[in-house]
């Protein structure tokens, strides 16, 4: 999308790839079985589940040490939630953002870490300076924008902005379509912007 992936200097042999495969299924037989329903915490914001996007799909970095964290950006995926974590994690996307939320109760899984650099803003200064949350849903379909996904979606922007000393206002939350050169409309004229920062700074 907006940065290539680079592959290694030398891939590992078919073998090689074989003989992991086979010791990373063994080692899963004799680990103790997981209790149904268990979530991988996320590394940055605790409310959330970890649910990684393919490394082809970001840029690893060291922010805010080499770039400044300075915007929230606001994305509705135009997909269902599952879809999104699958799109996400498809390699051959170059597609991602830090967060996705979920239009039924709000839930939230961190795909990429916040001190990397996600590509979901379609303009590179803005990725490295931003966090990346999509959302559920389609923006012509307001029924996906819920209360829970509000609440949920304006506590994870509440804590970045928190964390980042980022300002909660309408100057450094945006709207994905406020990018420079976006070709996006997201999240959209249903997108309740008043609600939304109300609830961010009430957080």
């Amino acid at each position: 999308m907006n940065r290539p992936g680079f592959l290694p200097k030398s891939l590992p042999s078919r073998r090689r790839i074989l003989q992991t495969a086979a010791l990373a299924t063994l080692s899963t037989a004799l680990l103790p079985s997981t209790r149904a329903g268990a979530r991988t915490p996320a590394f940055d914001y605790p409310l959330a589940e970890w649910v990684p996007a393919s490394p082809s799909n970001y840029t690893v970095s060291d922010r805010p040490r080499n770039h400044p964290i300075d915007f929230v950006i606001i994305h509705v995926a135009q997909a269902t939630y599952a879809n999104t974590l699958r799109i996400f994690q498809n390699r051959k996307k170059n597609v991602s953002a830090h967060y996705v939320v979920r239009s039924a109760d709000g839930n939230v899984a961190q795909m990429v870490r916040e001190r990397d650099t996600a590509w979901h803003a379609g303009n590179w200064d803005y990725n490295t300076r931003s966090i990346g949350i999509e959302h559920e849903g389609w923006v012509d379909k307001p029924a996906y924008f819920t209360d829970r996904m509000y609440e949920g979606s304006a506590r994870l922007t509440a804590a970045i902005c928190t964390k980042y000393g980022i300002p909660k206002d309408r100057s450094h939350i945006l709207a994905h379509y406020e990018v420079p050169s976006s070709d996006h409309t997201d999240p959209g004229p249903h997108w309740d912007w008043t609600r939304y920062i109300r609830l961010v700074n009430s957080a």
